[in-house]
């Protein structure tokens, strides 16, 4: 089999610049990377958008996702070319299950109280309180940096948490998993609940939610891990 190349999917409130300390050094590492774009409209019409990406890439795709974005490779993941799924730090829902559900299983976290709702053409759109987002999303990051990404947020409809999920494809495909342990926007015991359900390889970081910042070799390791598993 050829060397796959690897998705990298965004989460809510970020774009794939999140993914900035990830992808030079895949790329030093000759692994092919499409960082995409994700609209943050609707799960399954964000899975539907990513799955058209995924169709242009020839060859096996290693997807991998943070946050929201593990929701959204989940249901596009069920993609022919895809072989293995990442999850970084996120909600990984089953089939028919909605992210509010998912995450209503615990207790909220700290993002409950931070989201800021906007009325825009078509629904409401949901940001991080500003000064609420470096406590909230990135503890651990460079302060500078999360200053910067704190108004630079990439907004997510409210109506994205309570779509249900229209397939799961960590049934039929393997995965991986990095728990960030000291994670104030995604209860670390949703992130654990939902890696055991889907029988994910997971590992535990003590981390902030932008673990792909603060711990960038953490995640790359374990994207090389499943590039290899793949190659093989």
């Amino acid at each position: 089999m050829s060397q796959p190349t690897v998705v990298l999917v965004h989460g809510a409130f970020a774009d794939a610049s999140s993914f900035g300390e990830v992808v030079p050094r895949l790329l030093d590492d000759q692994i092919a990377v499409v960082a995409s774009a994700v609209p943050n409209r609707s799960l399954n019409g964000d899975a539907a958008y990513l799955r058209a990406v995924l169709a242009s890439i020839p060859g096996p795709v290693v997807l991998v996702g943070h946050s929201y974005g593990c929701a959204v490779a989940t249901v596009a993941g069920t993609a022919d070319n895809v072989s293995s799924l990442v999850y970084l730090a996120g909600f990984v829902p089953d089939q028919g299950e909605s992210l509010g559900e998912l995450a209503g299983r615990f207790a909220d976290s700290e993002l409950a109280t931070a989201l800021v709702p906007t009325p825009v053409p078509g629904g409401v759109d949901l940001t991080v309180a500003v000064d609420r987002f470096p406590a909230v999303f990135a503890a651990d990051v460079d302060a500078g940096v999360a200053r910067t990404l704190a108004v630079t947020q990439r907004p997510l409809s409210a109506a994205a948490f309570e779509e249900k999920a229209e397939a799961a494809a960590w049934h039929t495909k393997p995965a991986w998993g990095v728990v960030a342990t000291a994670d104030h926007t995604i209860n670390p015991e949703v992130q654990r609940f939902a890696y055991q359900r889907a029988n994910v390889a997971a590992l535990e970081v003590e981390s902030s939610h932008l673990l792909m910042l603060s711990q960038p070799t953490v995640a790359v390791e374990l994207i090389k891990k499943a590039v290899l598993a793949v190659s093989d």
